[in-house]
């Protein structure tokens, strides 16, 4: 990928940044953390590389993305945004009682949105009978998951995990967001997921360890996966919680904690100066 595209892609990314922010700012609720740490890679896959269409969100053979990490939605409805699917003005109702843009993503209300999720480790699975049924009806669409690394606590992940490289299902994807941090703290301390390569390489899986944030990484990585035949591929991502906010960078207690105005202006006024910054290199 040449550097215009990756600073393109970088400046979009802080946009989304920016969209989940004002969105659990408004709310007063959410999770901000883990929103700004997968903002690279949403914007990677609905901007570079899925097969979609924002004027035609059910198109029957587009690329599908689960958010199985469903809190994690306000950057799920920032990346939405910028491609269009609905206005960007939208992400400042999140959680209001009449929007459609609540908590975690539902499938008939917001559009874009591919399955309803919340309950951590249910999304990968339905993601996992998604590629499934692309298999048995013979279509060519892919299937991506994003999950977190304290999700890996989820048995039914390991279902999965089981599941997938049974069926052979090399129409699957799945990013795991190892930011190290869940909302009790670090993770090799509440339910240790470690070694989380080896566990999927054991499973079956082709396994890759990525750069959350290096566009050049988490492409190499999506093209490794389609041209890996007869098994699923587990994208590790090495990945910052809080990402391009100085003090929610790395910090658990950013988790599921909305920003007070002062801290929400200081945050905006962070993610702006990268954007100038990046566009002045355009």
């Amino acid at each position: 990928m040449d550097a215009k595209r990756v600073t393109e892609l970088s400046i979009i990314a802080n946009r989304v940044r920016k969209n989940a922010l004002c969105g659990v700012y408004n709310a007063g609720a959410g999770h901000p953390g883990g929103s700004l740490s997968i903002a690279d890679v949403l914007t990677y896959l609905y901007f570079e590389e899925m097969n979609i269409d924002p004027k035609n969100p059910k198109m029957e053979n587009r690329d599908r993305l689960v958010l199985s990490k469903g809190h994690t939605a306000p950057a799920l409805y920032g990346v939405l945004a910028e491609r269009g699917y609905f206005p960007v003005e939208d992400c400042a109702t999140l959680r209001k009682i009449d929007s459609y843009l609540q908590g975690h993503p539902v499938l008939d209300k917001v559009p874009g949105v591919d399955m309803s999720t919340g309950s951590l480790g249910q999304g990968v699975c339905v993601a996992g009978g998604m590629a499934l049924a692309a298999k048995l009806d013979k279509k060519d669409y892919r299937v991506y998951a994003i999950l977190g690394d304290g999700e890996l606590e989820e048995g039914q992940v390991w279902e999965q995990a089981m599941f997938a490289p049974h069926y052979k299902l090399d129409n699957f994807t799945i990013f795991v967001d190892n930011n190290g941090l869940q909302i009790d703290g670090d993770i090799t301390k509440v339910m240790n997921p470690t070694p989380i390569d080896k566990k999927f390489e054991a499973f079956g899986w082709n396994v890759i360890k990525v750069n959350a944030h290096d566009y050049n990484e988490l492409e190499a990585a999506v093209n490794a996966a389609k041209v890996c035949k007869g098994k699923p591929t587990a994208v590790i991502m090495k990945s910052v919680k809080g990402k391009n906010v100085s003090f929610m960078e790395n910090q658990a207690a950013w988790h599921g904690t909305a920003p007070n105005k002062e801290q929400y202006d200081q945050a905006i006024s962070e993610l702006d100066a990268k954007i100038a910054e990046l566009e002045a290199s355009l």
